[in-house]
């Protein structure tokens, strides 16, 4: 089972996005605010507590409280900021990514497994 770890720096940040031709990495971006959101981030942990795949780092952006960092990852990835909204980064471009009420279980087990 994998865990999910929340960021919220753009050091840390610059640092997986760097590394994820080695690790791709998954990022969660969730508004603390937002019931959809609400549901994207429980989808997200129900994946995560079956059988992830293990290759992959997976984290999470409050993005209200970590606002620089979700801007970096919408400028890095030049994927259009949305929330909630998930990422799968790997060599340092987004090879995937979905919002709003298409974060699902399915949808991610689709795409990583």
């Amino acid at each position: 089972m994998s865990q999910w770890r929340e960021i919220d720096s753009q050091e840390e940040w610059n640092q997986l996005f760097e590394g994820s031709s080695e690790k791709p990495v998954v990022v969660l971006k969730h508004s603390t605010t937002c019931p959809v959101s609400a549901n994207a981030l429980q989808e997200f942990e129900n994946y995560l507590n079956k059988q992830p795949n293990e290759q992959v780092d997976y984290v999470l952006v409050k993005v209200i409280e970590s606002r620089p960092v979700s801007n970096q990852i919408a400028e890095d990835t030049g994927v259009k900021h949305a929330s909630p909204q998930i990422l799968y980064v790997k060599d340092k471009e987004s090879v995937w990514n979905t919002s709003h009420w298409a974060v699902t279980e399915a949808h991610i087990t689709a795409v990583l497994n």
